[in-house]
């Protein structure tokens, strides 16, 4: 286990936007709570909480209409797709809902194995057609997958999404501007010996970065063997702003106005 490192503060006025986290991966709704309040603790004033699965992302919708802070995604994970048949009419309702801001998150994962490559592309693009139709960011996620990913989104292209928690390297980050895709960088981007996601982060254009934590997976430097938190996304974010040359507090208004305008949102206060 590494070393505790104690997590920044922002100063007054600094946003910070975890724009992707998994709130309800937390089954006990007071700790939920909790979550949240140290979020705004640590000046994370807005999330996105996103839906995996039908259920999660029901449960992601009321969790946004009772807390101003928190928006909801709503899509079928491709390591859950094997109930697109029966699960999609309903989140197809979902996304086209005022209250969901994304759609997703959908994408292709060929480490687990779990489901047919031809049933996620399945559902991936109709994730993709309901992004086209609603005008909403598509939420993408990407395990052993980059090159079939990229054929896909080629189809859609320019796609009006992100790829969540990239990881590849600097020769990746190209072809996915070339899509249209926002970038975002979660506590991989701290490890030690990720040197090469480093270098990635710093090729991505101010207009195209955002910061996450895919909580509760993938904790940050300092933090890892711990159930990851949005509290904890402001070490991240001082990784990223020392690697591209910037303040903290730049850093992060950057990457929350950046996620304000991808879900359509006015800037918070």
């Amino acid at each position: 286990m590494s070393k505790e490192r104690e997590v920044p503060k922002p100063g007054p006025g600094v946003r910070i936007f975890d724009s992707h986290a998994h709130i309800g991966w937390e089954k006990d709704p007071q700790k939920q709570e909790q979550l949240i309040q140290r979020a705004a603790e640590y000046g994370v004033g807005r999330i996105l909480d996103v839906g995996i699965d039908l259920a999660s992302s029901r449960a992601a919708r009321e969790r946004a209409r009772t807390h101003e802070g928190l928006f909801a995604s709503a899509g079928l994970h491709p390591n859950d797709c094997s109930v697109f048949d029966e699960e999609w009419p309903e989140l197809e309702a979902l996304g086209q809902s005022e209250d969901v801001v994304a759609i997703g998150e959908t994408g292709l994962d060929f480490y687990w194995d779990e489901v047919p490559e031809q049933q996620q592309i399945r559902s991936l693009e109709a994730h993709l057609d309901l992004g086209k139709r609603t005008g909403k960011p598509v939420i993408l996620h990407c395990r052993d997958a980059f090159s079939r990913l990229l054929d896909v989104l080629a189809s859609w292209a320019p796609v009006h999404g992100i790829l969540h928690c990239f990881t590849a390297g600097p020769q990746e980050v190209a072809p996915c501007l070339d899509l249209g895709l926002y970038v975002s960088f979660a506590g991989p981007l701290t490890y030690k010996k990720n040197q090469a996601l480093r270098e990635a982060a710093a090729m991505v254009p101010d207009a195209r970065l955002l910061t996450e934590t895919d909580a509760p997976f993938l904790p940050p430097q300092g933090k890892r063997g711990r159930r990851n938190e949005p509290s904890f996304l402001p070490l991240t974010i001082a990784r990223m702003a020392e690697l591209r040359g910037t303040s903290f507090e730049a850093c992060a208004q950057l990457c929350a106005a950046n996620a304000e305008r991808i879900f359509g949102l006015s800037p918070s206060a």
